[in-house]
C-alpha cells in the first residue's frame, strides 16, 4: 500500500486555515461575533470576558495566521487594527529606557517615524540600510533587532538567518515585517526570528478594502507582552475586518501565485525599456536582492519598482494608465501604482514609481504599462 502524505500544500493550507472542524447545518466559516462583553458569571476569567481582550472571530484568525506563518511548529498571533498597531505593539513592549533598537534606515517610513518616539522613552535607535546585511555592524548591546525584507519600497532583501544568528548571538530579539512578502512567500519563524509582523492591509486580504495587522510568535512569553499591549492601548480590530481577512485567505495562494508570475512578466518587460532605471524586482535574475532572496523565499511578491526619468514624467506615466489604478499601499487583487516621493520621507528619486501587480492577466497589465509610457515619454 502506498503511503499516505497529508502534509498540506500551501493552497490547501490557505483554504482551511483557522476554520473549525465540520458541523452539521453550521457554516465553515462562523460569522464574526459582535460583543463588548459576555456573560459572565462568578470569577473574572474564561477564554472571553470582555471584547477588549478575546474576540471568538479573531480567534479563528489567529488560529488560521498561526498555522500559515508556522506550520511545523506551534505558535501565537495576535491580531491588531491596522499594520502600524502591529509594529508598535512589538517595538513599545519589548523595549524600554536604557535599550537599544536597531532599525533599517530603509524600512517602512511609519515604521521609521517611530525612532522619535522610542528616543522620548530614552531608548536608543541606530539605523542601518539592509542591503549587504549592514545590520551587522550595529548590533553590540542590542535589545532588539528589527529587519524588514523585502524592504518598503526599495525591494532590497537581507539574509534573515544571518542577522537572526548573530543578534541572538550578541543577545537581542529579532522581529522581521513580513509583509511584502506574506507568509506563503517567507517564514521568519522558520529562519530564526523570534517575531513576525505584517500589515493584513496588503496581500494577505487582498481587495483593498479593510485594515488589519498582526504579530506570529512561538515564545508564550513575547506572545504574553505582546497581548498585554493589545489590551492597555486598545489597538483592537473590528470583528467584520478580521472575518473578511479570514475569509480573505481562502484564495491567498491562488492571489500571491498569479501576482508573482504577473509581476515577474512586468520586470522582464520594463528590461527593454530605455528610459527606465533602478528596475527591481527580487524575482528577477540579475536583481541584486536574487541570489540571498532565492535562498529564503518561497515566491517573490507582488511588488515591482522602477525610476523614471523625472517628476513630470513620472506623473504623465501615472495619468496615461487605464488599467491601473493610481493609489497607495499594495497586493490588491487590482493593480496600483504610485509615485512614491509624493508622501516625502523615503530616500528614493522623485521618478521613483512603486507597481503592485494584481491578478489581472500579464499581457494586458504589460500593455497597459508600456502604452502609458509611449505616452510620457511624448
Amino acid at each position: 500500500m502506498t503511503e499516505y502524505d497529508d502534509t498540506p500544500g500551501d493552497s490547501t493550507r490557505s483554504v482551511h486555515a483557522g476554520r473549525p472542524p465540520a458541523e452539521a447545518y453550521e457554516p465553515s466559516l462562523p460569522g464574526p461575533v459582535f460583543a463588548a462583553h459576555y456573560h459572565l458569571p462568578g470569577e473574572a476569567s474564561g477564554p472571553y470576558t470582555y471584547g477588549r481582550d478575546e474576540n471568538p472571530t479573531w480567534t479563528l484568525l489567529e488560529q488560521a495566521l498561526s498555522s500559515l506563518e508556522s506550520p511545523d511548529a506551534p505558535a501565537e498571533t495576535l491580531v491588531f487594527s491596522s499594520g502600524m498597531a502591529a509594529v508598535s505593539s512589538v517595538l513599545l513592549s519589548q523595549v524600554g529606557a536604557g535599550d537599544t533598537v536597531v532599525l533599517p534606515s530603509d524600512c517602512y517610513q511609519a515604521t521609521r517615524s517611530l525612532q522619535k518616539r522610542l528616543e522620548s522613552y530614552g531608548v536608543t535607535v541606530r539605523l542601518a540600510p539592509t542591503p549587504g546585511d549592514a545590520q551587522l555592524e550595529v548590533l553590540d548591546g542590542a535589545k532588539l533587532l528589527w529587519i524588514e525584507t523585502p524592504s518598503n519600497p526599495g525591494l532590497e532583501v537581507c539574509d534573515i538567518r544571518r542577522l537572526a544568528d548573530a543578534a541572538h548571538a550578541a543577545g537581542a530579539l529579532v522581529a522581521v515585517d513580513n509583509t511584502l512578502a506574506t507568509p506563503l512567500g517567507q517564514r521568519p519563524l522558520e529562519l530564526g526570528a523570534d517575531l513576525s509582523v505584517a500589515s493584513g492591509t496588503k496581500a494577505l486580504s487582498g481587495h483593498g478594502d479593510l485594515q488589519l495587522g498582526y504579530v506570529t510568535t512561538r515564545s508564550p512569553e513575547l506572545a504574553a507582552a505582546v497581548r498585554l499591549w493589545r489590551k492597555t492601548v486598545g489597538a483592537i480590530p473590528g470583528p467584520m475586518e478580521s472575518w473578511l481577512a479570514h475569509r480573505s485567505l481562502a484564495t491567498l495562494a491562488l492571489r500571491v501565485d498569479k501576482q508573482a508570475v504577473n509581476a515577474l512578466a512586468l520586470a522582464a518587460a520594463l528590461r527593454e525599456r530605455p528610459e527606465v532605471t533602478g528596475l527591481r524586482h527580487p524575482g528577477l535574475p540579475e536583481d541584486p536582492s536574487h541570489e540571498v532572496a532565492s535562498a529564503q523565499m518561497i515566491r517573490f511578491g507582488s511588488v515591482v519598482s522602477f525610476t523614471l526619468p523625472d517628476r513630470e514624467y513620472a506623473e504623465r506615466f501615472l495619468g496615461a494608465l487605464l488599467l491601473t489604478a493610481e493609489a497607495t499601499s499594495f497586493g490588491s487583487v487590482t493593480s496600483t501604482a504610485e509615485r512614491r516621493a509624493r508622501w516625502g520621507g523615503d530616500a528614493v528619486p522623485e521618478g521613483f514609481i512603486r507597481f503592485s501587480v494584481g491578478v489581472e492577466d500579464a499581457a494586458d497589465i504589460v500593455r497597459d504599462v508600456t502604452h502609458a509610457l509611449d505616452v510620457a515619454g511624448k
